[in-house]
């Protein structure tokens, strides 16, 4: 993570949403990319003071005649403090001054830095992790008298109202422990469900006297379709449907007999069945009850397997079948789909929503909340569904992250134009 920030600014980081955002709800006002370049006196520096660099371009912080230079080294190692201090212009001896440097990050995580002696400085003990955002203080004890500083280094932070979020669409969710999806690619049809298909005949044999539906016709269940005079009582007696759907076929005219043949075809379309292809490789994978996930188009839907049958056709295939909701009628028979069959399930740690996550510069990033302040995380990442990715680095467990438009946030840092300095 080292150079994740490699070019965001030291001096100001002004950014800025669409335009027709600041014109809704008035600009938007980011905190500096990083206030390491504007100093606070001893104690508690102004915002405004320039930052005085030193031989190890490190920051000097200066109390009377005592002087500390702090500077972040990471020329091939983990970025770490090294600190050097002088007394009038002279080198102090690591060994006759003690040292403390509290880092507190947004959210209130405060990392504590001990140091020890090489050379002529003082080395901190653990890594100063990215990104290098946090407010910092700084304690030295030099001759029995203690020297305090304080002041903020922050890099890509954002300040925004809840107004302007809102306006934005910028959603967040918390980022917590979830289970990846392992899942199998089938391809099939949506079609008529076997148990909603009806073929319909006179229950007794005779002529045909009146039809009523024809091909198209909705009808209900009970809904009278034709009208037949019995061979044997000449009595007249009426089929009806025995279920609601659209008739298909129609076999029957006035005056014709009925014979032992099919006289109508009824579908009940409210319901298709999914029937998804699976070569021999997959059925060990597949089981009776496992979600799926049915796409075709701008379609999409879920069910579960509700049994599995070799393949009618002679192929060494095994089609897995789903029931698919038509209540809608936005499915059509015969339509051609994919599925995502969920096989597995992986319980993660922590992991978040893909829709956060933006490259920045070589790394994967996303954007944590803490009120109407946004900063970025650099993340390790693991496991992913297509959907959620495992967290293995980089964010804590409840963090509250930027799920939908982080890119207007990943976009105006990019446009600042600025670097990563200390």
């Amino acid at each position: 993570m080292n150079n994740l920030f490699k070019n965001l600014s030291t001096k100001h980081l002004v950014i800025s949403l669409p335009i027709a955002v600041l014109m809704l709800l008035g600009a938007l006002s980011y905190a500096s990319g990083d206030h390491d370049e504007h100093g606070h006196g001893h104690e508690e520096e102004s915002e405004h003071q320039e930052i005085v660099k030193g031989p190890h371009n490190g920051r000097l912080l200066k109390a009377d005649s005592f002087t500390l230079e702090l500077a972040i080294f990471e020329k091939g190692v983990p970025p770490e403090y090294r600190v050097w201090a002088k007394d009038n212009g002279k080198i102090i001896a690591p060994k006759d001054w003690q040292l403390s440097v509290e880092l507190t990050r947004l959210g209130g995580k405060v990392d504590k830095f001990n140091f020890a002696a090489q050379d002529d400085f003082l080395r901190s003990q653990s890594e100063v992790t990215e990104p290098h955002s946090f407010d910092v203080a700084v304690t030295a004890t030099y001759k029995n008298q203690k020297h305090q500083w304080k002041f903020p280094s922050y890099e890509g932070r954002v300040q925004m109202s809840a107004a302007i979020a809102k306006a934005s669409g910028i959603t967040t969710a918390v980022a917590s422990a979830g289970k990846l999806q392992q899942t199998l690619k089938l391809y099939g049809q949506a079609l008529p469900d076997p148990v909603r298909v009806s073929h319909i005949q006179a229950r007794y044999p005779g002529v045909i006297r009146a039809v009523k539906a024809t091909i198209g016709s909705q009808v209900r269940a009970g809904e009278i379709l034709a009208s037949v005079e019995s061979n044997e009582s000449m009595r007249q007696y009426n089929i009806t449907a025995p279920i609601s759907g659209t008739i298909i076929e129609r076999h029957a005219n006035p005056d014709e007999f009925t014979g032992e043949r099919t006289l109508f075809t009824l579908v009940d379309y409210s319901q298709l069945e999914v029937d998804l292809q699976a070569f021999p490789s997959h059925v060990k994978q597949l089981k009776v009850g496992q979600s799926i996930a049915i796409t075709a188009g701008d379609l999409s839907a879920t069910s579960k397997i509700d049994y599995l049958t070799p393949n009618g056709e002679g192929a060494a295939t095994v089609v897995a079948h789903a029931p698919l909701d038509n209540s809608l009628g936005h499915w059509t028979p015969n339509q051609s789909l994919e599925a995502a069959v969920t096989i597995a399930q992986i319980p993660v740690a922590l992991m978040i929503d893909n829709r956060a996550l933006q490259t920045f510069r070589d790394w994967q990033v996303v954007f944590i909340q803490v009120g109407d302040t946004y900063e970025i995380r650099p993340l390790e990442l693991g496991q992913s569904d297509g959907l959620f990715t495992e967290v293995l680095g980089g964010l804590d467990l409840g963090a509250r992250y930027v799920v939908d438009n982080s890119y207007l946030l990943k976009a105006d840092l990019e446009k600042s134009g600025a670097s990563h300095d200390h």
